[in-house]
């Protein structure tokens, strides 16, 4: 199709040219045949008078010289004028085939040519399709607008300053004396228009949008702003006073209203917030809430204030840009974001439950009404902790995608770091974790467990995965890293006692002169005696050595106290004590022998015979 429209249009051009030059040619033929005529009458003229005049030579001669030099006057004038034809129709043809060629380039682009639209305050005036000389469009529509923009915002305009102004190669439109566009053939041909016409157009246009701009930013215009201005800031300045008065007029008659039916906040016995502390929450809170009016009344009036004069309307849309468009941007990612939140909450609530589930199993299992073989009820606690933390940490895996920005690389870095500074700086608690969950499992001791641990004899009152708290017999409470705890020997006299009994044994040193039945019947006596030792199995007394003054002997008893192995040791020694005392028997201390030198015996007087 552009094909066909380019040679149809080629067609018009040369049936154009065609046509010009044949009508040239017959105004050229008729110029021509116009001056043969006249030679030939003028010849014919000559002839009659030469044969009218015979007879007079003298005269003859000077008028046919006179004649044959007008004769030549006119050839020549007609050869002059025939060549000055030809060259005015040669151009004339020139500059017609040369706007032709013109025309149809600029038919050819005004379909892919977009121009340069003049637009002031949203109106759209024309639009420049041509260049002049070296400025392009662009910079010629925005040269304009400067100068329209400048003039239009004059405090005076008078209308008949705009004018046009023709000369060889443009037309101007001038504003008193200053340029505003300059309109060119060109922009002529691409508006199908002349010249001096385009201008008169483009003039009007001018001068209407010169008469708007002057009305909306002329001198009348600005004082009736700058006393509305001036009214929005007395209205101002009253409402704020208006506030402050009735807040301080209110503030404390409110709050002591406030605070006689009020009553202090408790929570499980600690006083959160007492009377006084109420009311200086209440004025406080009256003071923020005066402040955010007046900042509600003055997001309302500097808006307002901005937008009475053309010049600074575009900061209204930019303060109230900045609190809308953060408010529009959260409401969109929420918006947004409600299937990922729905999916968050669907995630949490399943393990919420699979958790509670978990729990209840692991409650009926620690307190025995479910048992389960090889499983143990006091690792029902620590097994429930540890699946929980696992599947929160599968749950925070599954929604970690679905957090905002999850996948900026920034969100990335941080989590990367945090990462980093945890696990460097939490080598020791995961070491005192990993002894705790270690020990639970092995089950060297329980809560109420009496235990010793190196030199610390004590009952466990706390089992934590960080530490172990033991009490002493002198209620000293020690802590224990569970690292510590792991690397050491620990004997658990709770369990023995439970299961075997615990064998308390102490030694006595006795003289060769006691026979050994004598001895074993007190110390078996005094142990039976004692409170807390088992009758069953029996205490039972061994010699364990034949020293140079005195042999050695050990009472065994068994027990299944083991929290006051203290206290049965104490009685047993004071039962040792009396009985030996009783039966005449000195036990041997120092390594003397009691009758030598006069040295009397070591016991009390009223044991002695």
């Amino acid at each position: 199709m552009k094909y066909l429209h380019t040679n149809t249009t080629y067609r018009h051009a040369v049936l154009l040219f065609i046509i010009i030059w044949g009508t040239w040619c017959n105004v050229t033929r008729t110029f021509a045949q116009d001056v043969n005529v006249n030679d030939q009458q003028l010849q014919a003229d000559v002839t009659q008078e030469q044969s009218d005049t015979i007879g007079m030579p003298n005269e003859r001669d000077s008028l046919m010289h006179e004649l044959m030099n007008e004769i030549q006057e006119l050839k020549l004038q007609r050869i002059l004028m025939q060549e000055e034809l030809e060259k005015t129709g040669l151009n004339a043809r020139q500059d017609s085939i040369a706007q032709a060629v013109r025309k149809h380039r600029i038919d050819s682009l005004r379909k892919v040519t977009i121009g340069a639209p003049l637009i002031i305050d949203k109106d759209t005036l024309f639009t420049l399709y041509a260049r002049k000389g070296g400025m392009l469009p662009e910079a010629r529509v925005r040269e304009c607008k400067k100068i329209i923009e400048a003039l239009g915002h004059k405090l005076t305009f008078y209308a008949d300053s705009v004018y046009t102004y023709s000369g060889d190669l443009f037309t101007d439109i001038m504003v008193n004396e200053e340029v505003v566009l300059s309109i060119t053939d060109t922009d002529a041909l691409w508006q199908d228009m002349a010249r001096d016409e385009l201008a008169e157009k483009y003039a009007k246009i001018i001068q209407d949008k010169l008469q708007n701009l002057n009305e909306e930013y002329g001198l009348r215009q600005k004082m009736s702003r700058i006393m509305q201005a001036l009214g929005i800031i007395l209205i101002q300045i009253i409402v704020i006073m208006l506030t402050n008065k009735l807040f301080a007029r209110w503030k404390f008659r409110t709050i002591l209203h406030i605070l006689r039916r009020t009553k202090s906040i408790r929570i499980k016995g600690y006083e959160l917030l007492d009377i006084h502390k109420q009311g200086i929450v209440l004025i406080i809170i009256y003071r923020y809430i005066r402040i955010i009016l007046i900042f509600l009344q003055l997001f309302v009036t500097v808006p307002l204030l901005f937008s009475i004069f053309p010049e600074t309307e575009t900061f209204t849309y930019t303060i109230l840009g900045y609190i809308w468009n953060p408010i529009k941007d959260i409401a969109r990612s929420f918006v947004a974001y409600l299937p990922n939140l729905f999916k968050i909450g669907v995630i949490y609530l399943c393990f919420r439950y699979l958790i509670r589930g978990i729990r209840y199993i692991a409650l009926e299992i620690e307190s025995e009404r479910l048992k389960i073989n090889g499983f143990y009820a006091d690792w029902a606690s620590p097994t429930y902790y540890i699946l929980r933390t696992l599947l929160y940490s599968l749950m925070f895996v599954m929604i970690w995608p679905l957090l905002p920005n999850s996948n900026s690389e920034i969100f990335q870095g941080v989590s990367v770091f945090i990462g980093l500074i945890v696990s460097l700086g939490s080598t020791s608690i995961i070491g005192n974790v990993m002894a705790g969950m270690v020990m639970t499992y092995m089950r060297p001791f329980r809560i109420g467990d009496f235990i010793k641990v190196g030199d610390t004899e004590g009952e466990v009152i706390e089992k934590t995965m960080l530490v172990t708290r033991i009490r002493t017999r002198k209620n000293e409470v020690i802590t224990i890293q569970n690292s510590s705890l792991m690397g050491s020997q620990t004997s658990n006299y709770t369990v023995a006692a439970h299961n075997y009994g615990i064998i308390v044994h102490t030694k006595v040193t006795i003289g060769y002169d006691v026979p050994w039945q004598t001895v074993k019947d007190i110390m078996e006596g005094a142990a039976i005696e004692t409170q807390g030792i088992t009758h069953h199995p029996k205490p039972f007394m061994r010699t364990t050595s034949l020293d140079d003054f005195y042999v050695e002997y050990e009472i065994n008893a068994y027990t299944k106290d083991a929290k006051n192995l203290s206290r049965i040791y104490s009685d047993l020694h004071q039962n040792l004590l009396r009985r030996f005392f009783e039966a005449n028997v000195e036990i041997m201390s120092p390594h003397i022998y009691a009758r030598r030198d006069g040295i009397d015996t070591q016991m009390p007087e009223e044991f002695k015979k």
